[in-house]
């Protein structure tokens, strides 16, 4: 009988892609298990295609009483072998606690579960670090030695999709060599964009701001100030991104989660942060390198600063900025 196992990770998209690692590791420890993911609605069409699931659920956060009772009854007739909480929020432990007398093995910081994760530098260690120890830990003794987490692998969006014409740049009127910019919904002043934006297409790459919802208009602020900018601001879904990202010269931005599904598909990136954010914790990863820079507060942070930072970045020596 094929066994189960259940992840559930309910976050925003930054957490979502820090934890491809730790799914990534769950599939090749349970070869051959039949694997679900319990997540929300934002993300479900995104894992659906995700090789590491065979089953995707979106009503991990249930909107009434009834809901939450036939989310646990799911659960409880599902019998998990195993349950990864990769989300570990005072939610997934009253799931956990609901589950009770009897729960599956789960592994996560409900207290009293079978494999608790307990590690005391928990709270100060990247999210996908985190989440890879926490499957270690839940594993035999002789691999629960803590190791850094790889960067998230996303080259599984152009193979399942068969590289359509819709992941192409040219969809979206892009030539080489081109950056995505990336605003998070506050931080870096539209200004700052802006000028950075202006050295870029000053040299003949083309300005790509990618954009959600909430930061559409500051996409539009940026725009403004230099029409050669393509403002792709809620344009192009996540399979589009992360292919956009797989060929762009570079990525710019805070860290957001577009900022890291960007990074994880293999932009080069600098993300910047201030120093309140934690860049240690919060970083995202790349294969193909993620730089960070820290100010105190991104509201002071200087173009030129930014500008000198992607000089000195190697992989970004085919677009040169400005002076």
């Amino acid at each position: 009988m094929t066994s189960k196992i259940l992840i559930i990770k309910l976050g925003d998209l930054a957490e979502f892609i820090q934890m491809l690692p730790a799914a990534k590791l769950v599939r090749e420890r349970h070869v051959g298990a039949r694997i679900t993911l319990l997540t929300t609605e934002p993300f479900q069409a995104f894992a659906e295609r995700c090789p590491l699931f065979d089953v995707v659920e979106a009503d991990g956060r249930p909107r009434d009483a009834k809901g939450m009772v036939d989310l646990i009854a799911r659960i409880r007739a599902a019998r998990y072998e195993m349950i990864y909480d990769f989300h570990n929020s005072p939610r997934t432990n009253n799931y956990f606690q609901a589950l009770r007398p009897n729960p599956p093995p789960w592994s996560g910081t409900a207290p009293n579960c079978a494999h608790l994760h307990s590690d005391p530098d928990r709270a100060r260690m990247n999210a996908s670090d985190r989440m890879v120890a926490q499957v270690l830990a839940a594993g035999p003794a002789r691999e629960r030695q803590r190791r850094d987490a790889p960067p998230p692998d996303l080259s599984w969006v152009r193979r399942v999709w068969r590289d359509p014409p819709r992941l192409q740049p040219e969809f979206f009127g892009l030539k080489h060599p081109y950056v995505l910019l990336i605003p998070a919904k506050t931080g870096w002043p539209d200004g700052a964009h802006a000028a950075l934006a202006q050295k870029i297409a000053a040299r003949g790459a083309a300005p790509a701001i990618i954009a959600g919802h909430e930061e559409r208009d500051r996409a539009a602020a940026i725009a403004r100030a230099e029409p050669k900018a393509k403002n792709l601001a809620l344009r192009a879904d996540l399979f589009q991104i992360a292919a956009l990202a797989e060929r762009a010269a570079f990525a710019v931005g805070e860290g957001s989660g577009l900022m890291h599904l960007a990074a994880a598909a293999g932009a080069p990136s600098l993300v910047l942060f201030s120093r309140a954010q934690d860049p240690e914790r919060n970083a995202p990863r790349s294969r193909r390198g993620a730089a960070t820079l820290t100010a105190d507060s991104l509201d002071d942070l200087p173009v030129d600063d930014v500008e000198r930072a992607l000089q000195n970045l190697g992989a970004f020596a085919d677009v040169r900025l400005a002076s």
